[in-house]
């Protein structure tokens, strides 16, 4: 089974949560971007239809194949931001 991490991370002024090397909209306090993380997070496993898809890889080839609605990832949201870091990041 795949597994997916969203990874909460300060960003452009505020805070985003990211996958990969992809960022999510910025949110101006640590404590949005984790509830939109986990909220991401827990609809990333939810199943849906096995449906027939298209794809293009990177060399530009484009696939089709069917994709079981049923197939999802685990999921989890690392956050190592503290309290002191949105703090600083947004002073009251």
């Amino acid at each position: 089974m795949a597994h997916v991490t969203y990874e909460v991370v300060e960003h452009d002024g505020g805070f985003a949560y990211k996958v990969g090397d992809v960022f999510s909209e910025t949110y101006p306090t640590h404590q949005a971007a984790h509830e939109a993380a986990a909220a991401a997070a827990q609809r990333q496993r939810l199943g849906g239809e096995t449906e027939a898809i298209q794809y293009q890889d990177s060399k530009g080839e484009w696939h089709e194949e069917l994709a079981d609605g049923g197939d999802r990832p685990d999921t989890d949201v690392e956050d190592d931001l503290d309290d002191a870091q949105e703090v600083e990041a947004h002073p009251t």
